[in-house]
């Protein structure tokens, strides 16, 4: 089972009647990836970058959380604690619905490749922040099922 399948399924006591998890992901708050490389300096500089986009979500009416998982519904996007990803589907359980917005609220979501990953820059109430996914979590897709999402509502 996919990650993505996992989250789908997981997410159902978060959803009200007749919603569902069009497309998610899992991802951390961008900075994560260097702050956990060790040492003194990278440990700083991506915690220092972590606490910029945990700072910018929450001017955006938002909690992040690490690891989180990202969950559009035609309705909200969700951002839901899930238990750290191991591999092969291991890992990366939804633990609970940490905040959640409008997609009335969502100006845009963009994503960009960044070596094995990509960086998705998220503009919620005018206010942008950015999260890092693994090259395996589909953001382009939930960044498409968010653009059919915003020009049919």
């Amino acid at each position: 089972m996919s990650y993505e399948d996992k989250i789908k399924e997981q997410a159902q006591p978060y959803l009200v009647d007749g919603e569902r998890v069009l497309a998610a992901f899992i991802a951390r708050p961008r900075g994560a990836t260097t702050a956990g490389a060790g040492g003194l300096g990278p440990g700083m500089a991506g915690g220092r970058k972590i606490s910029q986009q945990n700072r910018a979500a929450s001017d955006a009416g938002l909690q992040l959380a690490n690891p989180m998982a990202l969950a559009l519904t035609g309705k909200r996007l969700l951002v839901l604690r899930v238990s750290p990803p191991i591999a092969m589907g291991k890992g990366g359980d939804v633990k609970e619905l940490v905040s959640e917005a409008a997609v009335t609220d969502v100006d845009s979501i963009e994503v960009k490749r960044l070596l094995v990953g990509k960086v998705v820059t998220l503009t919620v109430r005018g206010t942008a922040f950015k999260l890092e996914v693994g090259g395996g979590g589909d953001a382009k897709g939930l960044a498409e099922e968010f653009a059919r999402v915003k020009a049919a509502g």
